[in-house]
């Protein structure tokens, strides 16, 4: 049985294309722990080299979208709150704030007066 010599030049070949593409791996993974990577480092490095595509960088961490969310949302809440008992309730708005009148609210619903 006759050896093919295109065949062993095509594993060989091959071998050397995979001991590349480790290589290129283990060399972008190396990371630098001495020293931390700023914002303004990160957001250099945005475009990803081996993708060809950029990486996006929040300005706004999530943690911080969760609780502009939850301050907007009271907010808001509070206006409906005035905005219903001042305007359609016709009573003054800053009346809806008031403890005397959600007690009042409270003693209505359960029937306590």
């Amino acid at each position: 049985m006759a050896t093919d010599p295109n065949k062993n030049d095509k594993n060989h070949k091959r071998e050397q294309d995979r001991q590349k593409k480790r290589k290129a791996l283990d060399e972008a993974t190396k990371q630098d722990h001495t020293k931390k990577q700023g914002y303004w480092q990160k957001l250099k490095k945005t475009f990803n080299e081996k993708t060809g595509h950029k990486s996006r960088i929040r300005v706004l961490p999530i943690w911080l979208r969760i609780i502009i969310v939850l301050v907007l949302s009271i907010v808001a809440l509070f206006i409906g709150l005035m905005v219903g008992y001042g305007v359609i309730g016709d009573g003054k708005p800053m009346d809806a704030l008031s403890w005397d009148t959600w007690q009042h609210i409270w003693d209505i619903v359960t029937k306590t007066e």
